[in-house]
């Protein structure tokens, strides 16, 4: 919202700089984003002059020598305006003054003829964008300061507005904040006086078919209505709130609006088909041409006035084409109305349509400010357009009856606040706010303005409405009531920490890649045609086809981290990341966990991680060649798992993106978790990658689910383990992992930890250690499980090596 100084101190002068002002306004809650200034830098040397004669100059066709009275002396100015005239009032500029785009004026001879200044078209004052002539006055006299006769130059304040206060967005409701919030002197509100009449209007008529979402709907005509240029300080005062010029009625409607806050719009009756307005809800699919020259096709239940001929005009947010008022209008019908904010907005938004109008609307609007805004509105139409008001007012539905009053009790605004304001200081701060305040045993009833029905329904709100002009600074800090109470994370905040510290300790390094991704990235992965994670979910509003859709992996966006890195000459990485991917709702669960049912993308938490080049610096104690693979992975992943708590293993099983043959599905129990491996060299390559790049995501809270809560103590055993080594020879299809459950099963229970710890071609050489918590084991026993593991594994083919 842009509110002109100049016409804010019309109805509240507070007599203090415009930041200054703006300032004290943010801490009554309506904050000042910023200060511009408009109009010229300084008003010196602009007068109002008086053309005392015009005459051709003798050696230019196109240029008239005007003799200008500036207050009891003439100036000879030559001017090149083609409706430039003797007894006119106009904007004249002595030399030294400097105009708007930082033109300086001197004396200038132009064409043998001395001119001592210049008389100004709108453009030239930065007041609209007319230059086909110069500015003429409708008010002023010879020689005064020209800022007296139009708003010259003015700061203008530009205020964020919360929805919750729609009585903000006009000039007349600022200056209410004002008149609280400084004590400044708040004039009578502009629609005191109303010119017009109430009865019936002939020639026209009115019916709402839904009231619901049309509370109340006014309207008044006008006839013998003149179309033209509206008179500058009116330009002025729209130009400098932000908006366009355009025409008497049109420039009417706009600034009753930011005056009042309340949208109204302007009807050429002449072009009403039938003379008859129906309020409606739309049909599903009919269209309606509106004033900025396009075509919008509605959805039912959306508000439209018809006419004889269909929809004339998209209630609440923008006008019609075929009824808009043109230069040869002679009758208005002036419509001031009430619409159902939620509609007004799902329909803005729906159609991408923002207007002045429906972003006051959509917050939602007193039924009573519709009369308010007719009557300015009337007077403007009679002064500036030479109407005649026809007699009555069409006003269907009427303003709502007055709520009971609340109750204000001062010894509980002390209690929410902590800050003891005098009952007298309080009844103060409510009726500058316009409130009615009456004072009842002890309490007061606080009658709620129209203005503030929607915002205010409450005592607590009555409270907030005192601490904020009281001054919200002068709250005291003080902590609620604990009772004990202390924050903390939950489980799964905790273990989700733990597992990205595990990461984090191993040395790999976090990244944070974009949620959004681009669709062609599964053609890259070489994903299946079927595959669940093609099926991405769109956004609507993208901000590029590369961030057009919800990514489905981590994988994407961690290779997109490894290649950038690379192309930078770090080749050894080892990247994870922690974060949301987003699944179609009506993809299966890639996972045993159960679909959740929801409209909305199922958001999963995963895991994942990339890692590339050598696993350590080389030194004298460590190989400079120790790359990342299918195993350096798993082991980094196992510690993610082992800190969790989590059991778990590996089974066969692989994705397109993975190498077939270095690829594993990761399991706890039944519970497919996620996928590990190394990646397929063809979607290395996309990514511009030489060499193994290992990876690994998981379903991090499907893994947290898996993980117990409380983890019991277990003691160290007190009696020595008997350790074994146990050399296997493989068969072909045959995995470790197999190899150690059917250890783990035959050695049971004395068998307590059993370890690979090397491998040569087909052979596998495990670590055994048996142990007992009440005794020291005997060759026999351990002599016994370890028979027991050797005919056990020779059932799935495998032989212990001789």
């Amino acid at each position: 919202m842009r509110v002109p100084l100049e016409w804010l101190s019309e109805y509240a002068d507070a007599g203090l700089p415009g930041r200054e002002l703006g300032e004290r306004l943010t801490m009554t809650g309506t904050k000042l984003e910023a200060v511009h200034h408009h109009g010229v830098s300084s008003a010196e040397h602009f007068l109002v002059g008086e053309v005392v004669s015009a005459e051709r100059h003798p050696d230019a066709d196109r240029l008239t020598v005007c003799e200008v009275d500036v207050g009891g002396r003439t100036s000879t100015i030559v001017c090149g305006a083609p409706n430039v005239a003797a007894g006119q009032l106009v904007a004249v500029v002595e030399p030294g003054g400097v105009l708007p785009d930082g033109t300086k004026i001197k004396k200038a001879k132009l064409r043998g003829v001395v001119s001592k200044g210049m008389i100004l078209s709108e453009r030239e004052l930065g007041l609209g964008e007319d230059h086909t002539g110069i500015m003429v006055l409708d008010r002023g006299a010879p020689g005064v300061p020209l800022e007296t006769a139009l708003p010259l130059s003015t700061e203008v304040l530009e205020f964020e507005i919360t929805p919750n206060r729609p009585d903000c967005l006009g000039v007349y409701g600022i200056a209410r904040e004002v008149h609280a919030s400084t004590g400044a002197e708040l004039r009578p509100p502009p629609w005191a006086d109303d010119p017009g009449t109430p009865g019936e209007v002939k020639g026209a008529t009115v019916d709402v078919e839904v009231p619901d979402l049309c509370p109340r709907f006014t309207a008044r005509v006008f006839e013998d209505v003149t179309i033209g240029p509206s008179p500058p300080w009116l330009k002025a005062r729209l130009t400098a709130a932000g908006m366009r010029p355009i025409s008497n009625v049109v420039d009417i409607t706009n600034y009753v609006m930011l005056l009042t806050g309340q949208p109204l719009h302007a009807f050429d009756l002449d072009r009403v088909a039938g003379q008859r307005l129906v309020v409606r809800a739309a049909r599903e699919g009919e269209t309606i041409d509106t004033l900025d020259g396009q075509t919008r096709t509605l959805e039912e239940g959306e508000i439209v006035i018809d006419d004889a001929d269909g929809p004339t005009s998209l209630a609440g947010v923008m006008g019609g084409a075929r009824s808009e008022v043109e230069d040869d209008t002679t009758r208005v019908l002036l419509e001031v109305a009430a619409w159902h904010a939620p509609t007004i907005h799902r329909t803005s938004t729906r159609l991408g349509l923002r207007s002045e109008a429906s972003a006051r609307f959509e917050k939602g609007l007193s039924t009573e400010q519709p009369m308010e805004a007719q009557a300015i509105a009337t007077q403007l139409m009679v002064e500036l357009c030479g109407a005649r008001v026809a007699p009555g007012t069409i006003d269907v539905g009427g303003p709502e009856s007055d709520p009971p009053p609340l109750t204000l009790r001062p010894a509980r605004t002390e209690q929410l606040l902590g800050l003891e304001v005098a009952s007298e200081r309080q009844a103060e701060i409510l009726r500058a706010l316009e409130f009615g305040v009456e004072e009842r045993d002890g309490a007061f009833a606080v009658a709620v303005p129209h203005f503030r029905r929607s915002d205010v329904t409450r005592e607590a709100d009555l409270v907030e409405e005192v601490a904020r002009i009281e001054g919200l600074d002068r709250l005291p800090a003080t902590l609620p009531a604990r009772r004990g109470a202390s924050g903390k994370l939950t489980f799964a905040q905790r273990a989700r920490r733990r597992a990205e510290d595990a990461l984090v300790g191993r040395g790999l390094h976090e990244i944070v890649g974009w949620s959004f991704t681009e669709p062609g990235v599964a053609d890259r992965l070489r994903l299946a045609p079927d595959d669940p994670r093609r099926r991405f979910v769109a956004l609507e509003n993208p901000m590029s086809e590369d961030q057009s859709v919800l990514r489905t992996t981590l994988l994407g966006s961690l290779l997109d981290a490894a290649r950038y890195n690379a192309a930078r000459g770090q080749e050894d990485l080892a990247l994870f990341e922690s974060g949301a991917i987003y699944l179609d709702v009506e993809t299966p669960a890639t996972t045993a966990a159960e679909e959740r049912g929801s409209p909305l993308p199922l958001e999963v938490q995963a895991l994942g991680a990339v890692l590339h080049g050598t696993v350590e610096g080389a030194s004298w104690r460590r190989r400079a060649d120790l790359e990342w693979d299918f195993f350096a992975a798993k082991a980094i992943l196992g510690a993610v798992l082992d800190t969790l708590r989590v059991e778990w293993d590996v089974r066969e099983g692989t994705h397109a993106f993975l190498h077939p043959g270095r690829s594993a599905r990761v399991y706890s129990g039944e519970t497919e978790l996620g996928w590990l491996g190394e990646v397929h060299p063809l979607v290395a390559r996309e990514w511009d990658l030489d060499g193994a790049v290992a990876a690994f995501e998981i379903d991090l809270g499907l893994a947290i689910e898996q993980a117990p809560e409380h983890i019991p103590f277990t003691p160290y055993a007190t009696f020595p383990p008997v350790l074994r080594d146990l050399a296997v020879v493989v068969p072909e299809g045959v995995i470790a992992q197999q190899i150690l459950d059917v250890v783990m099963d035959a050695g049971a229970p004395l068998l307590g930890v059993a370890t690979v710890f090397d491998r040569y071609r087909d052979s596998l050489a495990m670590h055994l250690s048996f142990f007992a918590a009440d005794r020291t084991l005997t060759d026999d026993e351990v002599d016994e499980r370890m028979a027991a593991i050797v005919a056990a594994l020779r059932e799935i083919g495998v032989e212990q090596r001789a």
